[in-house]
């Protein structure tokens, strides 16, 4: 506590420029002010004020003595502020950097919001890289590996990719059996917003070396390949958990799984220098649990057979038509 008075002391006379000035706010005499600055110079080695008889004015040494204690202070006070928010429900805002495919993710962080209505988000989307620390960010979330020993991280979850269309499509173009005849299929891509590349499907060829997809449309974001996919252009390649919904209400069949080469990672990051608050505590823990959840049991006879209302009854019949004839040619062809 006497090292913190006197940390507090020097900070208050570097910032008034005056003993007799610091001392007056703090209630302390100026002699105090000035033995307080004495003693931590003697005990640091360093001179941290030039001298004179009108003015004190920082060293080198003690604008970077400076800099140090302020730091301190401010971590004193966030640590106060956050035990003191644990002390009722978590509130305040809270900046959160996602990547564009967090786009995704809104369903998610829909559900938060209702959970947390105290807890105001700032989102920023953006692929590119980030400084978690010194940004002024919460939460950092992001795919892949990730190594900063500034930060702390936890992981949110895996998720595959799905390669899906409506049933109207199939009906009309007919289901892919291999990753070979996606040539001849209407392919909805989506374009890297840092290199401006066509992002590569993640399927592995079943014998032999398959052409690439066709492109039919490309576009920087998931979201209008999704819709399209939904009204019928074609197909599209998207994670798992974008497609949840349509996938149990037999808007979008997914195709070719057993084809699916890898799984991303998502991780939560936030700066080790600070002490968890609540809202970033219950923001990690809230995507870790529900961000993520696996449901991956449909297959496209399965969804065929519950499809939605709003999907074509002609176009279901004559998918599962397809289904059927494509089935009996495997299993002759396997004979």
């Amino acid at each position: 506590m006497d090292s913190l008075s006197a940390l507090s002391a020097f900070v208050r006379a570097a910032e008034v420029r005056s003993f007799t000035d610091a001392g007056r706010q703090l209630s302390l005499s100026s002699s105090a002010i000035g033995k307080a600055v004495a003693r931590l110079e003697e005990r640091h080695g360093v001179r941290l004020f030039h001298r004179s008889t009108r003015s004190i004015t920082l060293t080198q040494e003690g604008k970077l003595f400076l800099e140090s204690c302020r730091r301190i202070f401010s971590e004193i006070k966030n640590v106060e502020l956050e035990f003191a928010q644990t002390k009722g429900a978590p509130k305040g805002k809270l900046c959160v950097s996602l990547p564009l495919l967090g786009m995704l993710m809104m369903p998610t962080l829909d559900q938060f919001m209702k959970a947390y209505p105290e807890i105001d988000l700032d989102l920023d989307f953006t692929d590119g890289p980030v400084d978690a620390v010194d940004s002024g960010y919460d939460v950092v979330v992001r795919t892949g590996d990730v190594i900063d020993s500034r930060l702390m991280s936890r992981g949110l979850g895996t998720y595959q990719f799905e390669v899906v269309g409506s049933p109207d499509y199939f009906a009309r173009a007919g289901l892919p059996l291999n990753p070979e005849e996606l040539a001849a299929h209407s392919c909805l891509h989506r374009r890297c917003a840092t290199t401006g590349k066509l992002e590569r499907w993640p399927i592995v060829a079943s014998e032999r070396s398959a052409p690439p997809p066709s492109t039919r449309v490309a576009a920087s974001a998931f979201e209008p390949l999704i819709a399209l996919a939904e009204l019928g252009a074609g197909i599209v390649c998207v994670p798992d958990f974008a497609i949840r919904s349509q996938i149990e209400d037999g808007s979008l069949i997914p195709v070719l799984r057993d084809y699916i080469a890898n799984t991303e990672a998502v991780r939560a990051l936030w700066s080790s220098n600070r002490y968890q608050s609540p809202k970033v505590r219950v923001f990690v823990d809230f995507l870790a649990k529900h961000l993520l959840a696996k449901k991956r049991g449909n297959s496209p006879s399965s969804v065929l057979q519950g499809a939605a209302p709003s999907c074509s009854r002609k176009a279901v019949t004559k998918c599962r038509l397809q289904l059927a004839n494509e089935s009996r040619i495997t299993s002759e062809a396997a004979s």
